[in-house]
This record gives structure tokens, sequence and C-alpha cells, in this order.
């Protein structure tokens, strides 16, 4: 036997409404709980991984294309001066940046870097077309870069085989920082046909052996060398 759940009258089995309020008559026993559904799915949709292959076959298309408009551009329409060889250079060296990223991942980090230097040297090549001498290459722009790769070169040396702490770090980068500068101020005097002086290049060495004294200093203590890391939190 069953009531109205509004005003209390006694109803049939078989009544769905109350004949006094017409509420529609509810049957807890027949309530049933539906679950209501999620607005996204339960499992996550899985997506094909791109290939480094793929990807690779992609960008080497892209950089020959774009070399290869610019060059056409520059025979066949704008042919006062080699211009397209700036393009052609440019997607070289991104080509070969891009080497140990998407077409060969196990490459060693040294022979990145030597690719890395011979490719801005093989711009800097091209770039001698489109001027009267090629002597600041041979006296300049090729040594300075040279000074760059093998100095790049040393400090992954001294990070993967020495030490590659914060500190440890930062000596050898303000090392390599005062010989560089000092390759390039006398690299300098050499195309100037000037005497191997030292100027600039010598306020830069002695900021950096302050440093570099500092630093041999800290890592020479142990004391003072966690006490340094505490308190710049690295």
């Amino acid at each position: 036997m069953s009531y109205c759940v509004n005003c209390g009258v006694k109803l049939d089995d078989t009544l769905e409404r109350c004949p006094l309020c017409n509420t529609p008559v509810i049957n807890p026993n027949e309530i049933t709980y539906t679950q209501p559904v999620p607005p996204f799915p339960r499992e996550n949709g899985q997506v094909e991984t791109v290939k480094n292959k793929d990807v690779a076959i992609l960008y080497s298309l892209v950089l020959i294309a774009a070399g290869a408009a610019c060059g056409l551009l520059n025979l066949l329409v704008f042919n006062s001066s080699a211009w397209s060889l700036y393009v052609i250079g440019i997607c070289i060296i991104l080509w070969v940046v891009a080497i140990p990223v998407f077409i060969y991942t196990k490459l060693p980090i040294y022979v990145s870097l030597l690719f890395d230097g011979l490719s801005i040297g093989l711009y800097e090549y091209l770039i001698t077309f489109n001027t009267p001498s090629s002597r600041w290459f041979y006296q300049l722009a090729l040594p300075i870069t040279a000074v760059v790769t093998v100095l790049a070169i040393l400090l992954a040396a001294l990070c993967r085989k020495v030490s590659s702490s914060f500190l440890a770090s930062a000596l050898y980068v303000f090392s390599e920082i005062a010989v560089l500068c000092i390759s390039i101020e006398l690299l300098i005097r050499r195309f100037l046909s000037k005497p191997y002086l030292l100027t600039w290049s010598a306020v830069v060495l002695t900021a950096c052996a302050i440093i570099i004294v500092a630093l041999i200093t800290m890592l020479s203590r142990k004391r003072l060398r966690g006490a340094v890391r505490r308190r710049l939190h690295f």
C-alpha cells in the first residue's frame, strides 16, 4: 500500500498519479539511479608519434628547396650579385646544426661541434665571392672560427671528462673567454699589420683572472665551496 507524497491520500497500486492532487506516484523501490555521462572520454587517445626520420626528410627538403629557389632567382632574375650564396650558406648551417637533433641523434658532441665550425667556415668562404678580396677570410674570419671551435670542443670535453659542476663550468668559461679575447685581438692586429700588443683584451684578461682565482679558491676548499652553494642555491 502506498500514499501520496503530497497530500497523503492512500493510493491504489495501479495508479500513476494521485486522484486528489494529480501528483505523480513515486515508488522508492523502483527508482533507478543513472550515472551522468562524463563530458570527456575516460581513455586517452593515442596519437602516432612523428619519427625523427620523417622530420629530417621534411627539414632537409625545405632547406634544399629554399636554397635551390634562391639560386634560380639569383641566376635567372636578380643576377647583379651572388646574393643567393648567403641564403645557401645559412641553409647549410641550419642543416648541420640539426644533424644531432633529427638526423643522427647518437652523434658525439665533439663531432657535432666540429661540423658546426666547418659549416660556419664554409659560409664565410661563400661570402668571399661577394667581396673584392678574400684576405679577411684567410687571415681573420677562418682563424677566429677555428679558435672558437677548438674552445667549444675543449669546454665540452672538460665538462664531460673532468667536472660538470657549476663552479667548475664557470672556471672553464671564464678561462676560455680570456683566451678567446686575446686570440681575437692578436689576430686583428696581425690582419691590420700592427704590433702584437694587448690593449682591450688585457682588461678582459684581468677581470677573468680575478674571477678565476676566486673560483679556484672556492673549488679547492670544501667548506667554502659548500657555503657558497648553500647561499647561491646551486
